[in-house]
């Protein structure tokens, strides 16, 4: 909206060890898992209003092709060598364990679930054999130790540059920083990148047959290989060179906490020693977490709020926008349905939908469902507008600098202003003694609030789309032009409205009651 070329793709990490699990539960193949709950994204992630240029997944020939193509070079540099190492192995499965199917309590803060490659406590990577009082998973017995020869990304041959790059990153969040200094200046230890399994991509060496590639090296290289599948789709197998390649290209990876060490140090090691001109990082925004009721969030006990559920019962904007609003950028957050209820009641409700149906409603009523005649301004007007061009300018600056808490509080900022004005103006009352001052009130209101859909539209896609429609415009309001000059001249006087429903609905209380009952209930 802002004029950038943008490529946003993702996809389904295939290979993780939640789908080996859920498959061995149900006694099917993983592949079965992954067709079946990758469907399932692509539906809420359109239920949602989220879109992308691609959402692949990495158990594609595609994405086998770039991760073996990267993982020969990286072998061929030396930055990849064999050595054996200890892997747990279950004598009551009778198999090894893949990292997250043992568990047990971390050696550094004594987190009693910490898995076998990472501590969802205190955020360290780790080796299953590091945990005190390991148990599978499967069977609740302990692993023996046994050694395998493995292939190792050599890690440590990075650190330095690592150190140095990192200086060059200003702009990272505090907590991506402070995270990624800590790891790097403990020093890094080179890593296993395989594993003694059967589903994932296959080492592309002879007598390997038994091992593939581990999950932790080879989904990285899916937003690589998500840009190559997107630019042969589209039949122009080279476009992608345009965002990996050009120095002018900023590459943001979104992400949660847990995951800062996978981006910010073992991605960006990866394509230092791959080379071939790709760009490293600009940014990536990691979250905090985000609890659910003051606790945390357990699919297996049913704490959760699922998606396809919400939106049975629920429309996904005001989701979106507590989520927005309250996004764990630089802490943990909560999730409660009181303030669910609040935030769309006292804010979606009362602040801008309010503004939307009294302005377009007795606009549509008073001048035969027509955009009014502007007039000269007077300087209350044209404050009302200078502000519309500022929260245009904060917004999209917020945004480009990740800050989205930020930006959707100067959006609602300007919502709220704009209530301000028509307070003051009062057409209602204006209309009867000065019909002229009413329809310059209505028209610089219009203005705003066309201003308003766009900077909401990142956020609220489904309102900002019913507001574009209201003022009796057409296409897809993702399509808009972000520039102040543009939007005011947009809805000119004369021009046809549509004539308005209510934005959003007033929830009842009594919802927070309901919901907070589903937690935790199996049937529910």
């Amino acid at each position: 909206m802002r004029g950038n070329e943008v490529l946003m793709v993702s996809g389904s990490d295939t290979h993780g060890t939640p789908i080996t699990i859920r498959a061995d539960q149900e006694g099917i193949s993983p592949a079965e898992v992954v067709e079946r709950y990758h469907a399932d994204f692509l539906n809420s992630w359109e239920r949602l209003g989220i879109s992308f240029d691609l959402f692949t997944h990495t158990n594609t020939e595609n994405h086998e092709k770039v991760v073996q193509d990267i993982f020969l070079s990286l072998l061929n540099q030396g930055y990849i060598y064999t050595d054996n190492m200890l892997l747990a192995f279950c004598p009551g499965c009778e198999r090894f364990l893949p990292d997250r199917y043992v568990e047990g309590t971390c050696p550094h803060c004594s987190y009693e679930r910490a898995r076998g490659d990472q501590c969802d406590q205190c955020g360290r990577t780790l080796d299953s054999q590091e945990l005190v009082q390991a148990f599978c998973i499967l069977c609740g017995g302990p692993p023996e130790f046994m050694e395998s020869e493995h292939f190792f990304l050599k890690l440590s041959a990075f650190q330095d540059s690592l150190l140095e790059w990192i200086k060059d990153q200003p702009h990272w969040r505090a907590n991506v920083s402070n995270q990624t200094r800590s790891f790097l200046e403990g020093g890094l230890k080179d890593r296993a990148i395989t594993r003694d399994l059967t589903w994932g991509i296959p080492i592309p060496l002879e007598g390997y047959e038994g091992k593939r590639i581990y999950v932790w090296f080879e989904a990285v290289i899916g937003y690589l290989s998500a840009a190559i599948e997107w630019a042969a789709n589209s039949g122009q197998p080279e476009r992608w060179e345009e965002f990996w390649k050009d120095p002018s290209t900023r590459s943001y990876y979104f992400i949660g906490k847990d995951n800062i060490p996978f981006h910010s140090i073992i991605w960006p090691a990866m394509i230092m020693g791959y080379g071939n001109g790709l760009n490293l990082p600009y940014d990536v925004p990691a979250n905090e977490f985000l609890s659910l009721e003051n606790r945390k969030f357990s699919t297996s006990q049913n704490w959760a709020v699922w998606v396809p559920d919400f939106l049975d019962r629920y429309e996904p904007d005001p989701l979106r926008y507590l989520l927005s609003i309250n996004m764990p950028e630089t802490g943990d957050a909560d999730f409660s349905w009181s303030e669910f209820v609040r935030r769309n009641n006292e804010e979606l409700v009362a602040t801008y939908g309010n503004l939307v149906n009294r302005v377009l409603s007795f606009t549509y009523r008073n001048f035969e469902g027509l955009v009014p005649q502007a007039r000269p301004l007077d300087e209350i007007d044209r404050q009302m507008l200078d502000a519309a061009k500022a929260a245009l300018d904060d917004v999209g600056n917020s945004l480009e600098h990740t800050r989205f808490k930020a930006a959707v509080g100067q959006a609602f900022g300007l919502a709220q202003e704009a209530n301000r004005y028509l307070d003051t103006k009062a057409p209602w009352r204006s209309i009867k003694t000065d019909r002229n001052e009413a329809a310059n009130t209505l028209n610089v209101s219009l203005q705003v609030i066309n201003c308003l859909k766009v900077v909401l539209a990142p956020f609220l896609p489904f309102s900002s789309q019913k507001v574009h429609e209201y003022l009796g415009l057409e296409g897809p309001v993702e399509l808009e032009r972000w520039d102040f000059e543009h939007l005011i001249g947009e809805v000119k006087g004369g021009s046809a409205l549509r004539q308005p429903a209510p934005l959003y609905i007033k929830l009842d209380p009594q919802v927070v009651e309901m919901e907070t009952q589903r937690l935790g209930n199996e049937n529910s």
